[in-house]
This record gives structure tokens, C-alpha cells and sequence, in this order.
């Protein structure tokens, strides 16, 4: 499929660019994440967090959010040193229907942002001038800015066409693709396959609600964005 959409051959723009920046190296485990936003990324950002080192105890108590604690253990790395690491490691990311986790950003950061974040203001804002925000998504593309990392499409921001990875999970098969995952990393016995925040990834029975409110036109630029 890279091959067919061109997307094998590096270039200048962000689909034929490397990405680096959203990866997380566990070298001492020998495991390469790509975290997709939206994704079961919390149950996999308290993993890499166990690796860490840091307890389940501390992570319950700790106020940082879960993404500053894995950045001090594993700094943001550099092309070089990511390519490298693909070298000797497990590599890995987790996709979702991107119409799907488009709708769980919006439930779960917009609709449901806590008072007076970025979100919130976001979503107020979006709110007054388009109604919904995937009317936003679709006018951002269109006028060249930069979109949230929680709906930004995964082949922006992990690039995957631009690494060989050896496991793409899916949240519609998580229970069975983390087991694989696990096993194939000898991590048993440090790691568990659960899906955190599970109750919220229930919007595939909403899609019908919410995408019913667009036209097919709007729809048709939705999946060219995310396609």
C-alpha cells in the first residue's frame, strides 16, 4: 500500500518525511512505540511507564501527567538514533479507525475538556464558528495549519511508511494484538494486556449519531484527510 500511494519515497513534506518526534525508545527492553493519540495510548504510556522503572503506586499518585514522567526516561530521539534502534528492537504503534478516533478526541477533548484547559477554549471556539469540529478538521487542512496531535492522521505522525514496523495493532483487536505484542517482546512478566480509559472507546457505536449530521460532502473530505 506504501508503494501504491507513493508514500515509500522520502521527500520534503510530512508523508515522505521521518518523524521521530512521538516515538518512545525502550532500549533497555528492546521495544519501539510510535504513540497515536486516541489509540489506547494511556494503557500504553502506564507500560512504558512500568518499564520505566516507576511503580504502580507512584503512577497512581504522581500529578505529572503520564507523558512528562516517560519523557524524562525516554527523551524524544533523533532520526539517527531512532533508525538505529530499529535496528535491534521491537517496533511498534497502534491504529484506529481514523473516523472513529477523530469522534473520541472530539468526546473526550472537546466535548468533555475540563474547564479553562486548551481543549475547552478549543472546543468553545469551534462551538461558535463551525458547530462541529469536523467542519474544523476539514477547513484547517484546507488552509495549511497544523492539526491537534489527537486528531492528526497516523501516517503524519508516525510516518510508518517511512519505518519497518514489525507490529501494527489495532484497538479493534487490542486484547489479542497486545498479547502477541507482549509475548513477542518477553514481557510477560513486567506488563499486562489491559485497555485503560476502555470505556471511552465505546464510540463506534456513536458514529452513526454524529457523522449523521454531516453531508456527504463533508464526509468525502474527511476521508481524503484521513484516508
Amino acid at each position: 500500500m506504501c508503494r501504491i500511494l507513493g508514500l515509500d519515497r522520502p521527500g520534503n513534506d510530512t508523508l515522505h518525511r521521518p518523524n521521530p518526534w512521538e516515538f518512545l525508545v525502550d532500549n533497555k527492553h528492546n521495544l519501539i512505540w510510535c504513540n497515536v493519540f486516541k489509540a489506547a495510548s494511556t494503557s500504553w504510556m502506564y507500560n512504558f511507564n512500568l518499564l520505566a522503572g516507576y511503580s504502580p503506586r507512584f503512577l497512581k499518585k504522581s500529578k505529572l501527567v503520564p507523558m512528562m514522567l516517560a519523557r524524562q526516561r525516554y527523551p524524544r530521539p533523533s532520526l539517527q538514533a531512532l533508525k538505529r534502534a530499529f535496528d535491534t528492537s521491537i517496533s511498534f504503534l497502534i491504529a484506529r479507525h481514523p473516523l472513529e478516533r477523530l469522534l473520541s478526541a472530539y468526546i473526550d477533548k472537546l466535548q468533555y475538556a475540563l474547564p479553562h484547559t486548551y481543549h475547552r477554549k478549543l472546543g468553545n471556539d469551534i462551538i461558535v464558528k463551525y458547530r462541529y469540529k469536523k467542519k474544523y478538521v476539514v477547513d484547517s487542512v484546507r488552509n495549511g495549519e497544523r492539526l491537534d496531535m489527537h486528531w492528526t492522521p497516523i501516517v503524519e505522525f508516525c510516518t510508518p511508511c517511512m519505518f519497518n514496523f514489525q507490529v501494527i495493532a489495532h484497538t479493534e483487536t487490542l486484547q489479542e494484538d497486545q498479547m502477541y505484542l507482549i509475548k513477542k517482546a518477553h514481557l510477560g512478566h513486567l506488563i499486562k494486556p489491559e485497555w485503560k480509559n476502555a470505556g471511552k472507546g465505546t464510540t463506534a457505536h456513536s458514529i452513526d449519531k454524529y457523522y449523521s449530521q454531516l453531508s456527504r460532502s463533508q464526509i468525502l473530505q474527511l476521508y481524503h484527510i484521513y484516508r
